[in-house]
């Protein structure tokens, strides 16, 4: 029942990506911080009517969205799954990576506004602008009942610091999401050492 509940937080928390902007306030603020439409109205300087529609379109679209299991994270493919990403990440080993994603995998990173689909389009990124994460390590920790890792960035040799949390779904045996929170400065709440040194 627990991994139950926390792959549809999850799910949730995935499904307000494909809101508007408008639509994903109204829902969180009246749904989950349970405010009345009259605040929230006056917070986004709207109307009750216009906050009430866009939550009626809020849940109308979050209804219809399709819920994915995830992968339990105590499967013993699960963790080898895992284990074969992290060494393909450390060794930034790109085609490795890459047949660790779903063909549908998606890349977001907060607070960027960085949202792409598809593992090739992700091998494209890595090898860009994501480039930066070569030479990175990764520490895992337990994230809203999910994989996840610190990814602490190379600075100089034998020295790494907190770069992200990554948050990584598995569904069928494949990486379906690949999440990266870059809040550093949360590390010290997961209980990961505010640096890495050799």
């Amino acid at each position: 029942m627990a991994a139950a509940r926390e792959s549809i937080r999850l799910a949730f928390v995935a499904a307000l990506q494909h809101l508007p902007a408008k639509q994903r306030s109204a829902l969180i603020l009246c749904e989950v911080l349970r405010w009345q439409a009259t605040e929230v109205a006056e917070l986004l300087d709207t109307s009750v009517a216009s906050v009430n529609s866009a939550l009626q379109r809020a849940r109308a679209t979050m209804a219809a969205m399709p819920i994915e299991s995830l992968d339990s994270t105590v499967d013993p493919q699960h963790q080898a799954l895992l284990a074969r990403y992290v060494d393909a990440f450390e060794r930034y080993d790109i085609p490795a990576l890459v047949a660790l994603l779903r063909d549908d995998v998606v890349l977001s990173m907060p607070p960027f506004d960085l949202w792409m689909r598809g593992a090739q389009e992700l091998a494209g990124w890595f090898l860009g602008e994501g480039i930066v994460c070569q030479g990175g390590r990764l520490l895992p920790v337990a994230v809203n009942g999910t994989a996840g890792f610190g990814n602490y960035h190379l600075v100089r040799p034998g020295l790494w610091e907190p770069w992200a949390i990554q948050v990584i779904e598995v569904a069928g045996g494949k990486i379906t999401g690949h999440h990266n929170f870059l809040y550093p400065e949360h590390f010290a709440a997961f209980g990961l050492p505010p640096r890495i040194e050799a």
